[in-house]
């Protein structure tokens, strides 16, 4: 029997197609940052466990996605950050963009995507921490 994980991290398909060794990267640090949270204290209440999912996406769906409502209360932590936070169902939703710009330095600097991408999830992660009531990571 497999359980889901507190955090989970998707990507969105064309994303994928665009930025070989994403997925890879993902798994890792899919698997870094629920160690990491565990470890911060954010599941000492198992039957209240947060569970969030944050999907990359590119610039021009997280355009069309910030038109569109979610079920939960809404936070803009910037302007490539989209979360919505369901406290009745101990989840949220975070939508992170992957601007242009970066997708134009991933393309010509492809080892620089693995610590990027937990630097900009990081951040995320210590937004919705701060918006829970949870010590930073």
């Amino acid at each position: 029997m497999s359980e889901q994980l507190p955090i989970t991290i998707g990507s969105a398909e064309d994303l994928i197609c665009q930025l070989p060794g994403l997925t890879a990267a993902v798994n890792k640090l899919e698997a870094q940052f629920n160690f990491q949270t565990m470890t911060a204290g954010w599941y000492g209440d198992e039957n209240n466990i947060l569970q969030i999912h944050l999907s990359l996406v590119s610039a021009g769906e997280f355009s069309a996605l910030q038109k569109q409502q979610q079920v939960g209360e809404r936070f803009e932590f910037a302007d490539d950050v989209l979360s919505y936070h369901n406290r009745g169902l101990h989840q949220v939703l975070s939508i992170v963009a992957l601007t242009e710009k970066e997708l134009a330095l991933f393309s010509q600097r492809r080892e620089l995507l693995a610590a990027y991408l937990q630097a900009k999830i990081h951040k995320v992660l210590n937004l919705i921490a701060a918006q829970e009531k949870l010590l930073p990571i």
